[in-house]
């Protein structure tokens, strides 16, 4: 029996050396990978790609071009307006010369613009168009957002899938450990410990392979943020992320504090400087000119026309004058009650709806930002949770199991469930990292300030 145990410990002993060296030459391997990964895509280098390869931007440069050439047109009169006719021609003879009212004419109306209604219709495309030069701002801040998140998503794959075949070594030889032993009738190895090593690494093949689908899913959705002409080939034939946990740092961290009431009115101020805020504020400045556009409908709007009569000569030949004629025409809004009154008031109403949806817009940045800001403090919590006490616990855990196991004084249960929690812990405790560096990406585009 001595010999049995005897034996039984040493072959433990030598396992656990071959997973120790095991253990080295993954190291080794991922330090390899890592010199590698170092010539790889960086955060700050996809970003920049994503940010230069956005056809979103160049779609709303053309639309804001687009909208000051319109302000350029709208600040002109109209064109006027040129009339031919043959006036008071005799029906009876249809002879020009016989009637002496009658004439050949030609005119030219020009219409003037109901009082400034022409340079507010340029003033409030010009307003309009400033708003484009911010959205673009927004997207460039939301773009960066998004990368950093499938990046942090990708990265988080890879290392989880690291973490998993790393440990997966062990298991398969925990695995071999037990089936040995329960062949051999040696310690307490019972059929049921084959059984649950064997499913235990069957569930991490499975855990694998909905890692690698995932991995793919969102590299195939980064991928289409760096993709343009002239990198297609970059996009689809390499893309590689660096071994090394990106370094993100809360930006304007002094706005949120939100200790006070004092402290959210800080914070109130500074989202107002947020592009997507100053944008929907010109559309409110837009919408006040529209009301003075509305308004220059109460007043009279003018043409000027004039005409030249050609006459010719009466039967007699005697010579007949040309006519000049010169005059001026406007309208009378005085039915203003179902018109005019009911447009401006159309236009005060969307004005005050333009406030309340960037009141709204406001409200809810301010909600998101101390949601966000809440979750961050939880997550650093947890990350300080993990480093300092849990993941030490959890591998003290697995080697006392194990060396109880060792010594014919444990189950093999315990040591399988104890390996997994581990395992279980460091994915989890990689999460957290990585949600938290998530939140601070999605706080630094709540509070985004607007460059002037």
């Amino acid at each position: 029996m001595f010999n049995l145990f005897y034996s039984h410990n040493v072959t433990l002993k030598f396992i656990v050396a071959v997973l120790l060296f095991c253990a080295s030459c993954v190291n080794i391997a991922a330090q390899a990978s890592s010199e590698q990964a170092a010539k790889s895509l960086t955060l700050e280098q996809a970003i920049s790609l994503a940010q230069n390869n956005d056809p979103w931007l160049q779609s709303n440069q053309y639309r804001q071009q687009a909208v000051e050439a319109q302000s350029i047109s709208a600040n002109t009169y109209a064109d006027p307006m040129i009339s031919i006719s043959a006036a008071n021609l005799p029906v009876d003879s249809f002879d020009f010369s016989q009637e002496a009212m009658t004439q050949l004419k030609v005119g030219v109306t020009q219409a003037l613009p109901r009082g400034d209604s022409l340079e507010l219709t340029q003033k409030r495309l010009n307003q309009l168009s400033q708003e484009f030069p911010l959205q673009r701002q927004d997207r460039k801040a939301k773009v960066k957002a998004t990368v950093t998140q499938l990046w942090l998503d990708i990265y988080l794959a890879e290392q989880t899938i690291n973490l998993i075949e790393r440990d997966r070594q062990l298991f398969e030889q925990l695995a071999e450990t037990v089936s040995l032993n329960y062949s051999s009738a040696m310690g307490q190895t019972r059929q049921q410990d084959v059984i649950r090593a064997q499913v235990e690494l069957t569930r991490l093949d499975d855990r694998l392979s909905k890692l690698h689908q995932e991995l793919a899913t969102k590299t195939s959705m980064l991928k289409e943020w760096l993709i343009n002409d002239s990198h297609l080939a970059f996009a689809h034939n390499y893309f590689s992320l660096p071994a090394a946990m990106p370094m993100l740092s809360l930006d304007h961290k002094q706005v949120i504090s939100l200790e006070s009431s004092k402290d959210k009115q800080a914070l109130i101020q500074h989202l107002q400087q947020h592009p997507q805020v100053l944008a929907f504020e010109q559309k409110v400045k837009a919408s006040e000119t529209n009301i003075d556009l509305a308004k220059q409908k109460y007043k009279t709007q003018w043409s000027v026309n004039a005409s030249y009569g050609h006459r010719d000569d009466n039967p007699m030949g005697n010579s007949r004058s040309d006519l000049f004629s010169v005059g001026v025409s406007f309208d009378l809004p005085i039915f203003t009650s179902n018109r005019q009154d009911q447009e401006v008031t159309a236009s005060v109403k969307e004005r005050e709806a333009m406030k309340a949806d960037k009141w709204l817009l406001l409200r809810s940045l301010l909600s998101t930002t101390i949601n966000y800001h809440g979750q961050l403090n939880e997550l650093n919590k947890r990350r300080s949770l993990y480093k300092e006490s849990l993941l030490e616990e959890m591998n003290q855990q697995a080697e006392a199991t194990l060396n109880a196991y060792t010594n014919d004084n444990g189950d093999f249960t315990e040591v399988m469930r104890s390996r997994i929690d581990e395992l279980n812990t460091k994915i989890e405790a990689l999460n957290v990292e990585i949600n938290y560096l998530k939140t601070v990406a999605q706080l630094n585009y709540l509070l985004t300030q607007a460059k002037q």
